[in-house]
């Protein structure tokens, strides 16, 4: 049973692009908890997890570090949020994210590891790691019984998916 997929993106455009195929696919009531050093691509990824989420053109998706909570509407409503600031752990109660995780919204946690260990039991892992300046390797991961059919969905739509510039 695949709990979880890795794959290489060759530049931020191809990060966007896999972003943007995952969201066209979610269903409401999401988590997506990702992690990543400084300059990953997280953003890049939520800008087109957002796109494939039918959030309107208009809106610039950009990394909410110092308000951290930006929510935009779409084909379900779209939490972007971003844990970079904080400098403890903490419980999801403490922010406010208690609500928004509760909806049957999308929300995409940049810096999820600041997130107490035991708040998420049901959701998908994204983890961006820097290879070299252009590439990333991205591997998403499922939690819960109900993320792990969402891990065959998403390796359906990227398997044929060439994510190397030509």
């Amino acid at each position: 049973m695949i709990k979880s997929i890795e794959f290489i993106s060759y530049s931020s455009k191809k990060t966007f692009e896999a972003g943007l195929r995952i969201g066209r696919i979610l269903n409401c009531g999401i988590i997506i908890a990702m992690t990543g050093d400084l300059g990953a691509g997280k953003t890049a990824f939520v800008q087109g997890l957002a796109r494939g989420l039918d959030v309107p053109e208009k809106y610039y998706i950009t990394s909410p570090t110092y308000t951290l909570i930006n929510e935009y509407p779409g084909r379900y409503p779209f939490f972007h949020i971003d844990l970079y600031r904080l400098e403890s752990e903490v419980d999801f109660e403490d922010i406010g994210l208690f609500d928004i995780f509760q909806t049957q919204a999308v929300a995409a946690v940049e810096w999820a590891d600041r997130l107490h260990k035991d708040v998420l039991t049901d959701y998908l892992s994204i983890h961006i790691e820097v290879l070299t300046d252009l590439s990333r390797n991205i591997r998403i991961s499922a939690y819960g019984s109900h993320k792990t059919s969402l891990i065959y969905e998403i390796d359906n739509i990227l398997k044929d998916y060439h994510l190397k510039e030509k």
